[in-house]
């Protein structure tokens, strides 16, 4: 009987300590780990997780400029606009700016800026940076030039020589815009895109190394149904400076690379969509940063990210 009694007192004493073991491993096992306040952040999850503080010089090292390519008139067409980038600082006259960090309608990281840090001219070359620093609550800063209200042009050959930075999650651009495309210049979500029309004459993305895009969007045939075509070669395209440019006329629009026609949209292309390119439309050159089309920004995308334009030259037939 006393051996029984003693048995049942040890299971007993099992029990009870195997309980508080239980109760001491659950919250182990359970526990979920987060991390610390300091590095969740508010906004895309492509944005880093540390950032430097802003600055206020440029960070980059200036680029020699490419041996120059002379402004060449062939027969049948004249230059009517240029800027070649050669004096101190971005011509006023040709060149205003685009402001702000919405997204600019397409998910982008950026803040755009007017800042020497983001745009200026350096030995002969329009520079556009994106650099890595919170600004205005971004984390990333860029421009975007246009000559929106100071020049504009219908039809002709427009081109620019251009170096493409490299790096996932870039979205280096030449392209155009209809005149009208503010609805209200108070509001930048109250346009007239896409209906006012739009004409891309170079996109890149960094995680496509070895291609470039021409695209048109229009009523009906924007976003991912604008008319588009992919231009790949067999090097990478950040590695040097290329020409791009379209000829349009009413017929339609041509694109070029270092050149070469490797695409044309006739405007019975369309079908019975409206074809909205017999206006006048302005320039545009900017580096953007992630969103839809560009991706998330890739870790070893190396800041400061910068954008070279040579020249930008706009021809049209002589009468």
């Amino acid at each position: 009987m006393k051996t029984q009694l003693l048995i049942i007192v040890i299971l007993i004493a099992f029990l009870i300590a195997g309980c508080q073991v239980e109760e001491q491993a659950d919250p182990i096992i359970t526990q979920t780990i987060t991390p610390s306040s300091e590095t969740l952040i508010d906004g895309p999850t492509d944005l880093p997780t540390e950032v430097p503080t802003e600055t206020s010089i440029p960070t980059s090292t200036p680029l020699p400029p490419p041996p120059q390519i002379p402004v060449a008139e062939e027969q049948g067409w004249e230059l009517v606009w240029q800027d070649e980038f050669d004096g101190d600082e971005i011509n006023k006259s040709n060149w205003t700016f685009d402001i702000g960090g919405w997204g600019w309608g397409n998910g982008e990281a950026q803040y755009y800026t007017d800042r020497p840090e983001n745009a200026r001219v350096e030995n002969g070359l329009l520079v556009i940076e994106a650099r890595q620093e919170k600004f205005e609550e971004s984390y990333y800063t860029s421009a975007r030039l246009l000559t929106q209200g100071l020049q504009s042009f219908q039809y002709g050959r427009i081109e620019a020589r251009i170096k493409v930075p490299p790096g996932t999650g870039l979205w280096p651009a030449f392209w155009m815009l209809g005149s009208d495309f503010d609805r209200n210049p108070e509001d930048p979500f109250d346009s007239n895109w896409p209906e006012v029309g739009e004409i891309d004459i170079m996109e890149y993305v960094g995680r496509e190394p070895d291609l470039v895009m021409g695209t048109v969007h229009g009523p009906g045939y924007s976003g991912s149904l604008g008319r588009s075509k992919w231009n790949r070669q067999d090097f990478d395209i950040a590695d040097d400076f290329h020409t791009y440019a379209i000829e349009w006329d009413y017929d339609g629009i041509s694109w070029f690379f270092d050149g070469e026609e490797y695409f044309t949209l006739e405007r019975e292309a369309i079908g019975d969509l409206e074809w909205v390119f017999d206006n006048e439309f302005f320039i545009l050159l900017n580096l953007a940063l992630g969103g839809q089309f560009a991706g998330p920004i890739g870790l070893d995308t190396e800041f400061p990210a910068n954008l070279y334009v040579d020249y930008v030259r706009v021809y049209q037939e002589v009468p």
